[in-house]
């Protein structure tokens, strides 16, 4: 069978929130334009709903419940939304789910709301995005803020100078080639060193030379922390935030003496903080990395 036009898959975990019904839409407009179907996951949390207090016949009832719920979800969203929703129901730790749900279906994406809580408040959009996007081995893409604008105009591009990004721009081409978006490069600037600016300089235009090159509007720029935060994050956001961005692209790293990928700390606070959907793009290992950095 010639699986060519098969469609993509963009995996959606809910818990009949707010946030998750933000990122749903989200979900519907990315399906779209990637002629994607769309995986509605909903996971009965083993540490609550299958607990040791509940009965056979109580655990089955709360799956049949839980199932019919998810259905009657997915039925109205797909209505409200105008694309087909195909639902999952399954028992476990959310993440684990998740992550192992993604890797079945072959996802393009995962979608999933945050609030960007971290620490003690373990609730589901908080803890559980953040270790998704820590041990997926897809694209996941972080939905905190409550209000997005339909399409993709403006995808914003960190980078800085240590490893490179290759996939990360591969990706941003991809994404501005469907939406018809600019890319929009940016690297803050923490040194006032003229060695690293001017390498820095020069590593920013040929990323801009060969994005244009690809036929993808494109910009970039050196911002400088004139804030004095410290806060890679921050000025990032605030950059974003400044030319209208759509998409933040980050990308979790890999290292070399564990198996578990890991997110690095200015990452996980653009997740965190940014109320901008962040694409967190999970990097193959290779041998050799000696240009830029991931972010």
């Amino acid at each position: 069978m010639n699986n060519q036009n098969k469609p993509g898959v963009i995996l959606v975990p809910v818990d009949f929130s707010e946030q998750c019904v933000i990122a749903l839409e989200q979900a519907a407009n990315l399906s779209k334009v990637f002629n994607s179907e769309i995986h509605v996951l909903h996971v009965i949390s083993s540490d609550f709903s299958l607990s040791s207090l509940f009965s056979d016949t109580d655990k089955l009832e709360f799956t049949k419940r839980s199932k019919e719920k998810l259905e009657a979800f997915v039925d109205e969203k797909s209505k409200e939304f105008g694309v087909t929703m195909i639902p999952h129901t399954v028992d476990g730790k959310i993440y684990e789910q998740v992550v192992k749900t993604a890797d079945i279906l072959d996802a393009q994406f995962i979608v999933m709301g945050t609030n960007g809580s971290t620490g003690l408040k373990k609730r589901f959009i908080g803890s559980n995005a953040l270790r998704v996007v820590r041990e997926s081995h897809k694209p996941v893409i972080t939905i905190k803020g409550k209000h997005h604008r339909r399409g993709c105009q403006n995808i914003v591009l960190p980078l800085d100078l240590t490893k490179e990004t290759k996939e990360k721009v591969a990706k941003s081409i991809e994404f501005a080639k469907r939406f018809g978006s600019v890319v929009r490069v940016v690297s803050v600037l923490m040194t006032n060193d003229e060695f690293i600016v001017n390498r820095l300089t020069r590593q920013l235009d040929q990323v801009k030379k060969y994005i244009v090159e690809q036929g993808v509007k494109c910009t970039a720029e050196i911002n400088r922390d004139t804030k004095g935060t410290g806060s890679l994050a921050e000025s990032i956001i605030d950059y974003a935030n400044k030319c209208k961005g759509d998409l933040i692209m980050v990308m979790t790293q890999q290292e070399d003496d564990f198996t578990d990928y890991f997110i690095g700390s200015s990452a996980q606070d653009v997740i965190n903080r940014s109320d901008i959907p962040v694409l967190s793009i999970i990097p193959t290992p290779k041998k050799d990395t000696t240009t830029i950095r991931p972010f």
